[in-house]
Order: structure tokens, then C-alpha cells, then sequence
């Protein structure tokens, strides 16, 4: 049950408003909300109020707060012994730049310092603040990571916003003539950073376990023989702990006054780094085979330039290893990332069956001489 709290409760009008509500949730054995969106401000006899409230019914809250009446409940103490939330700043991304897209969200420049990360789910205030969580994680542990320092609302939809003074990512620097060879080297030195932070056992959701999902998954849309054998090759990929970033592209890195810094957190997971090769692959190449006008639509450069920025990218993180080395590495890694397109075109888009044709027929034709998915 909710109960709407108005204007003002202090010592003059407590008794009064806390008979009220007594009334009003008479009988009432489930949650109790209080939204407190039209609350302008409460007394410490207000405070006693709710309290009376919480220690009648453990299950009651209040929402909607605005500053003021957070922070009175904040320094009070109630925000640790009961579920209580600011209301959301409303925001509008009309007119908009759109800097960014992933499955989750939908990344925007709302002013020359502020983006904001709209998220899809409209149920998604858990992964906002999964996601927050993470970022602050990452930073702790020497990652270049913009935080997010406030939530809003957006429509029926929530956002992160991120303070990011005249950012642009490496997508914008690229199709602005910026040096690929640099951004790549730069994003690369940034992956290592990554990929060289050891967690510890189940600090982060393992990428193996999601990715063997995808192999299994595949399982009826290949021939036998090839699917027994993928499905085998991700089980033997090592569990490490490796931190990983799980959606590594040149959208998801700006550039802020020299300095380079990663956004769009909520992927962060651990594992063998040929998984986040393989997303890559995706990114620069993958999407894009079959059509290769969707990079435009993805990242905002055309093909030749994200072909070169993968190239280079391969060349920096696998400095001092052999042309073999690589080139066996990258099967590996397209190995990993047919599977993964393949399940997620038959499940999001099965209108694509030139792209779920292509999965299968590399699948076909990469997965017999493969011996492992590793390096």
C-alpha cells in the first residue's frame, strides 16, 4: 500500500497526520510505501512517526524524496535501518548527440560536460547501481574509469549521468582524422591494465560460464559433429581470473583533456582474455561481414578504418609474439565470436538469415582443425 506524505510534518501536526495513515492502512498486512515526492520537510516527531510505522510493519519505505528530506533521514540514521530513496531528477535527451549504443543502453551528450547512459530496461534502477558498483571496483584497482555521480529519469526509462568535460570518444577522434595506429596503441595499453588485474575467485560473474551458454545454445543449428566438438572446446577454455571489460570497443573510450577513460561498466566480468578478443573481433569486423555498412551504424567509421584499428590493436597486445601466433589467436578468437553472433541473431533478429548462415558456415569450417580456444 502507498500513502502519499504532503507539505510539512512536525510536533504540530504529527498526531494528527500519523492517526491518518493509521486509518487509511487499516487492515493492511503487506509493504508499506510512503511517497514522500510532495514532503517538504519533517521534524524529528515526524521522524518518530515513520519509525513507529517501520517497527509495526518491517516492510515500509519511503520514496521520493527530494535533497532536503533525504538528508534529514540520512543524517538521522533512518537510511541505514530502513529502504529509503531520493526522487529522480527528470531529464529530457530531445535533440540529443547519441554518442554511443550497446545491448543495454543507449549513451548521450546532454551538454559539452555531462553524458548520460539511458538503460533500455525501464525496471532498471538494480542495474544502474550494479553498474556504479563496478565502476568504483574498477577504479580502485588502477582502471581509467569515468564514474557516474548521479541518476535520473528520462521518460519512463533511468539513466547514469557521467561528468565528461568536452569528452569525446575514440570512435569521434577516428572519424575526426585522429591517428588510428595511436588510438589503438593507447586502447590497448589501457586493455592490458585490464586484463592484468587478477580478482579474486567469484569477485566478478565469470565469462566462461556465459560463454559456454552460448556454445550449448548452438547446439541444434549445427551438425553434429561440429557441435559436439565447440561445445567441448569451451569447456576446456582455462577459468582465470582476469578482470575483463566485456564490451571493448572505441565507443566506450573517451578522451578528456589527454586523459583516456572507460565508460559503460556493466559488463565487467572475469576470464581467459580470448573472450574479450572475440568480443572485439566482433566489434571491429564481426558485425559488420555480411553487411559491411552496419560499422557505420555501430561505431561511426567505415570498414577499411575499423579493419585497420583491429589490426593495430593486434599488433600492440600481442607485441613480441609472431605472425602464427596471431593469426592462430584471432581463430580462436572468431571461433568464440560466431558462436556468440549466431545465438544472438536466431534469439533477437532470426529475420538475419544471412548472418546466421555465415555463423554456421565459419563455424563449419574453423571449428574441425581447431585444437583449442586458448593462447
Amino acid at each position: 500500500m502507498t500513502v502519499k506524505l504532503t507539505g510539512r510534518i512536525d510536533s504540530s501536526n504529527a498526531a494528527d497526520v500519523e492517526k491518518k495513515i493509521s486509518e487509511e492502512i487499516a487492515g493492511n498486512t503487506g509493504e508499506l510505501v510512503f511517497d514522500a515526492s510532495e514532503l517538504d520537510y519533517l521534524s524529528s516527531a515526524g521522524l518518530r512517526v515513520i519509525l513507529r510505522f517501520k517497527k509495526a510493519n518491517p516492510e515500509t519505505s519511503v520514496i521520493n524524496c527530494n535533497s532536503d528530506v533525504y538528508e534529514i533521514f540520512d543524517m538521522t540514521g533512518f537510511t541505514e535501518m530502513m529502504d529509503i530513496s531520493k526522487a529522480y531528477r527528470k531529464l529530457s535527451i530531445e535533440g540529443c548527440e547519441v554518442i554511443g549504443e550497446g545491448a543495454n543502453g543507449i549513451v548521450y551528450r546532454t551538454d559539452p560536460d555531462t553524458i548520460v547512459k539511458v538503460y533500455k530496461n525501464p525496471d532498471s534502477l538494480d542495474e544502474i547501481h550494479n553498474e556504479r558498483e563496478l565502476a568504483r571496483k574498477a577504479f580502485v584497482m588502477g582502471i581509467p574509469t569515468a564514474i557516474p555521480y548521479d541518476v535520473v529519469q528520462v521518460g519512463d526509462l533511468y539513466g547514469s549521468v557521467f561528468e565528461l568535460l568536452s569528452a569525446k570518444s575514440f570512435s569521434k577522434l577516428i572519424a575526426e582524422g585522429g591517428d588510428v595506429d595511436l588510438l589503438a596503441k593507447q586502447s590497448i595499453d589501457i586493455l592490458k591494465t585490464i586484463h592484468s588485474t587478477m580478482l579474486k575467485d567469484g569477485e566478478l560473474p565469470s565469462k566462461k560460464e556465459e560463454a559456454l551458454k552460448w556454445a550449448e545454445f548452438c547446439v541444434p543449428y549445427l551438425p553434429d559433429e561440429i557441435s559436439g566438438k565447440l561445445v567441448e572446446l569451451f569447456k576446456a577454455i582455462p577459468e582465470t581470473n582476469n578482470m575483463l571489460h566485456g564490451d571493448y570497443h572505441i565507443k566506450n573510450i573517451m578522451q578528456q583533456n589527454g586523459e583516456n577513460l572507460l565508460i559503460d561498466m556493466d559488463t565487467l566480468s572475469m576470464g581467459h582474455p580470448v573472450f574479450e578478443l572475440s568480443q572485439m573481433y566482433l566489434a571491429y569486423l564481426g558485425f559488420s561481414e555480411v553487411d559491411h555498412n552496419a560499422i557505420e551504424d555501430f561505431l561511426g567509421i567505415d570498414r577499411k578504418t575499423s579493419e585497420q584499428f583491429w589490426n593495430s590493436s593486434l599488433k600492440y597486445y600481442f607485441e613480441g609474439k609472431d605472425e602464427a601466433f596471431i593469426n592462430d589467436a584471432v581463430i580462436k578468437a572468431r571461433i568464440i565470436s560466431y558462436t556468440r553472433l549466431l545465438r544472438r541473431t536466431i534469439r533477437r533478429e532470426p529475420e538475419k538469415t544471412e548472418i546466421i548462415e555465415n555463423c554456421k558456415k565459419m563455424l563449419c569450417e574453423l571449428v574441425p582443425s581447431a585444437e583449442a580456444l586458448y593462447f
